[in-house]
C-alpha cells in the first residue's frame, strides 16, 4: 500500500468551505498604514481612558469633575456643621398644609424644629495639615436624597431615575471634599499673604492692621442664603475664599422646600425628617384651596428669614459664652471648640448675603435694619436676585452692592409690574443712595448666574458651554471675592472706598459691545504718553488695578470728581 502524501489532502465539500473566501484573504493582507493609525489610537484611546479611571479607583477621586481648589488667603479655613434646636420651634405659617403627609413630613411644610448652616472661619496653616483633620463631602450623604432633589427638580423622579441620578453624582462627584478643616480652632492671626491681593490687601501693613483688627471687634460675620435647588455645600470655595481672608461665613441650609434635600435631625432624638424641593402644587390652604406661586414664595421667604434669625441668635449666643452649650445641641456633633469663642466675632456688624432666590431673600432681612437685634446688619451683599421669586424688598436703610453675572444683566426679562428686571434693581439702588446709604450696582463680565458657585470649579468646561461664560472659571470667582472685600472692607472695615467701589457710573445700562476684556489700559488716555503711564500703572499694581476690563459700573456712590456724593 502506497504512503498518503500529506500534501495531497482531500477538500472540503463547498458547503463546509468558507462563505466568502476573499473575508479570510483580507485578515491575512497587511490593513492600510491610515486603518492602522486610527485603530492604534483607539487602542490608546481605551487604555488611557482605563488608566485614568483607574488613578481616580486608587487615589479616590471623580472620575470627570476636578477637585476644589485650596483657599489663597492669609488664613488656613476650618469648617463646622451646625445643626441647633429653634427657639423656639413654630410652624412659620400654619395657614398651608401638605395636601397629602409625604416624604416622611407632618402636614406643615413650614414647620421650623431646626436651623442647619456651616461655619466657615479662619483657622492656622498648622492646625488644618494635622493628620487627624476632616474634611467634609461636597455631597452630603446620603447622595440618593440630592439625587432625588434634583430628579424632582427635573420633574422626572420615579424609583428608576432616582437611582440613575445617585449613580451619575456618586461617579461625578460622589468624592469630592471640600478642602477647609473640620472642627479645628477659630484662629486671629494669618499665618501668609494672599496669592492674589487686591487694593484692600496690597500693602503688608494695611494686611496687618486688618487682620488684627479682629482681636479687639471680633471677626466679621456673613450670613449667606442659597438659591433654588441648591444647598449650604454649593458655595463652599467662595465661603472658604472669605473665611481665607477673616471673615466667619455663615452658610445656611434652608428647609423651605427650596433644597434638593435635607434631613431635620434633633439631638436626642431617633426621629429623622426629611425636608425634599417642593412646590405649590403639593400644597393647599386649610380649607383646601390651591396656593399661588407667589402666596407660596411668600411663605418660603418669610420661613427664609425666621431661620435667618436662628442662625443670629446662635451666632450672639456663643460670643456670648454660650459655645458649650451650641455643641452639646448640635446634632452633627460638631465645634467642640466653640467654647473658645467667647468674645471674638463681631456680633454687632453682620453682613447679610445672598444668591438668586438666596439675593431675594437676603433684600428681605434688610427691612428693619440695622437697629433690629434680630437682623443686625450693617450691610447687604447681593449676587443676582432672584427674577421669578418675588418682589425685591426697598425697605433698606444700610449700604448695598448688588453684582449681576454677565447672562443675569444681558438677558433682558420684565420683572413684576411689567418693569424690566435691570432697570427695577437699579431704582433699588439709586434710592437707597439717596437714603444717604452708599450703594452700588454693577455686572461681573464674562460670568454666568452659576460662576459664584463650586459648580464652574468641578466641571469648567461643562459649565462654560452650558451657560455661556466666557471668563476662565477661577478668575471669575476671584472677581467676586475681590469686589466682596472692598465691600465688606468698606461696611465694617475702615470705611474707605478702594478698587471698584471708588470708581464713578460709567454704564447707566449694561452694554453688550463692552464685555469681558474688550477695555485696554489707556483706552481713555488721548496721548501716547498717557497710554503709557496707564499700562506702567497696570504693571505696578496688579491686574486688579486695571477693573473696567471685568467690570460695568451702573450705579455709584461717586461723583464725577471721584469722591463720594454727599
Amino acid at each position: 500500500m502506497s504512503r498518503s502524501c500529506p500534501y495531497n489532502k482531500p477538500r472540503k465539500p463547498a458547503f463546509l468551505s468558507t462563505p466568502f473566501p476573499e473575508a479570510q484573504d483580507l485578515g491575512s493582507r497587511e490593513r492600510p498604514k491610515s486603518l492602522r493609525f486610527l485603530l492604534n489610537w483607539k487602542y490608546l484611546a481605551v487604555i488611557a481612558g482605563l488608566l485614568y479611571i483607574s488613578y481616580c479607583f486608587v487615589f479616590n477621586l471623580p472620575i470627570f469633575a476636578h477637585p476644589l481648589p485650596k483657599h489663597t488667603g492669609p488664613y488656613a479655613v476650618g469648617a463646622i456643621d451646625i445643626e441647633a434646636p429653634a427657639s423656639p420651634a413654630r410652624n412659620v405659617d400654619p395657614n398651608i398644609r401638605f395636601k397629602h403627609a409625604q416624604h416622611n413630613n407632618p402636614a406643615q411644610p413650614f414647620q421650623l424644629d431646626t436651623v442647619l448652616f456651616t461655619l466657615y472661619y479662619p483657622a492656622t496653616y498648622a492646625d488644618a495639615k494635622s493628620s487627624r483633620v476632616r474634611r467634609h463631602p461636597w455631597i452630603p450623604h446620603p447622595i440618593s436624597l440630592r439625587a432625588k432633589g434634583y430628579a424632582r427638580a427635573a420633574h422626572i423622579s420615579h424609583w428608576l431615575t432616582d437611582r440613575i441620578f445617585t449613580g451619575a453624582i456618586k461617579a461625578l462627584v460622589g468624592s469630592i471634599t471640600i478642602p477647609a478643616a473640620v472642627d479645628v480652632p477659630l484662629s486671629d492671626h494669618a499665618t501668609r499673604e494672599a496669592k492674589h491681593p487686591t487694593a484692600f490687601w496690597r500693602n503688608k501693613h494695611v494686611d496687618q492692621e486688618v487682620l488684627e483688627s479682629s482681636k479687639t471687634g471680633g471677626h466679621p460675620i456673613i450670613i449667606f442664603s442659597h438659591g433654588t435647588v441648591s444647598s449650604r455645600t454649593d458655595y463652599s470655595h467662595y465661603a472658604g475664599e472669605l473665611a481665607a481672608r477673616g471673615y466667619v461665613v455663615a452658610m445656611l441650609e434652608h428647609r423651605d422646600g427650596s433644597s434638593p434635600g435635607s434631613i431635620v435631625m434633633t439631638k436626642g432624638s431617633d426621629r429623622e425628617r426629611t425636608v425634599l424641593l417642593i412646590d405649590e402644587s403639593e400644597v393647599e390652604t386649610l380649607a383646601g384651596e390651591p396656593v399661588s406661586v407667589e402666596d407660596f414664595h411668600k411663605s418660603q421667604l418669610l420661613f427664609r428669614e425666621a431661620e435667618i434669625e436662628e442662625v443670629v441668635r446662635i451666632l450672639q449666643d456663643i460670643n456670648a459664652g454660650e459655645g458649650t452649650t451650641i455643641f452639646e445641641q448640635n446634632s452633627r456633633n460638631e465645634g467642640k471648640d466653640l467654647a473658645n469663642w467667647t468674645g471674638r466675632l463681631n456680633t454687632d456688624e453682620m453682613i447679610m448675603s445672598g444668591h438668586s432666590y438666596g439675593a431675594t431673600g437676603a433684600l428681605q432681612a434688610l427691612r428693619g435694619g440695622p437697629d433690629n437685634p434680630r437682623r443686625p446688619f450693617k450691610g447687604g451683599l447681593i449676587l443676582d436676585p432672584g427674577k421669578s421669586s418675588g418682589p425685591l424688598n426697598e425697605d433698606i436703610s444700610v449700604p448695598l452692592l448688588i453684582v449681576h453675572s454677565n447672562t443675569w444683566s444681558s438677558r433682558s426679562s420684565l420683572f413684576y409690574g411689567g418693569r424690566a428686571h435691570f432697570d427695577t434693581v437699579k431704582s433699588i439702588v439709586e434710592a437707597n443712595n439717596d437714603r444717604g446709604n452708599p450703594s452700588w450696582f454693577m455686572t461681573s463680565l464674562g460670568t454666568s448666574h452659576p460662576s459664584v458657585t463650586d459648580a464652574p470649579l468641578l466641571e469648567p468646561l461643562l459649565l462654560s458651554f452650558t451657560t455661556g461664560a466666557t471668563i476662565d472659571v477661577y478668575q471669575g470667582l476671584r472677581q467676586y471675592v475681590h469686589i466682596a472685600e472692598d465691600f465688606l472692607g468698606f461696611v465694617v472695615g475702615d470705611g474707605q472706598l478702594r478698587g471698584l467701589l471708588a470708581e464713578k457710573a460709567e454704564f447707566p445700562q449694561y452694554d453688550g459691545g463692552m464685555g469681558l476684556g474688550v477695555w485696554k489700559p489707556g483706552q481713555e488716555g488721548a496721548s501716547h504718553r498717557e497710554r503709557r503711564k496707564r499700562e506702567e500703572k497696570v504693571k505696578e499694581r496688579g491686574e486688579w488695578w486695571d477693573w473696567r476690563k471685568y467690570w460695568q459700573v451702573h450705579v455709584s456712590p461717586v461723583g464725577a470728581g471721584g469722591k463720594q456724593k454727599e
